[in-house]
């Protein structure tokens, strides 16, 4: 940190005088060139680093449907096989009965 300090110094440059000088402009002109580029040009690093977020994010809900639209296939295929599984379906999410069976309904 101190050699950094030390290129603004100018009572330090001596004969590499234009060489210190040339080293200021660069920096100088480099951080303009990051500040242009990165934050405030339209094409932003932080616009990349949101719409990378939100590219995950979407990536993740996609895989969460993908998920459970697997799942409602595979109940799907059960229900429309196996007459035994729609029955016990119907049962416990409507309410279905076969005669005589008793019912007990618990809130």
């Amino acid at each position: 940190m101190g050699k950094f300090r030390d290129i603004w110094n100018r009572d330090n440059d001596g004969k590499n005088a234009e060489k210190r000088s040339f080293f200021r402009y660069a920096i100088v002109a480099t951080a303009i060139f990051i500040l242009l580029v990165g934050f405030l040009n339209q094409n932003n690093i932080v616009r990349w680093v949101r719409a990378g977020a939100e590219i995950r994010r979407q990536d993740r809900l996609i895989e969460k449907y993908r998920n459970e639209i697997k799942e409602m296939d595979d109940q799907i295929h059960g229900l429309t096989s196996n007459k035994d599984s729609l029955e016990q379906y119907a049962r416990e999410n409507f309410g279905f009965a076969e005669p005589g069976d008793d019912v007990y309904r618990v809130d």
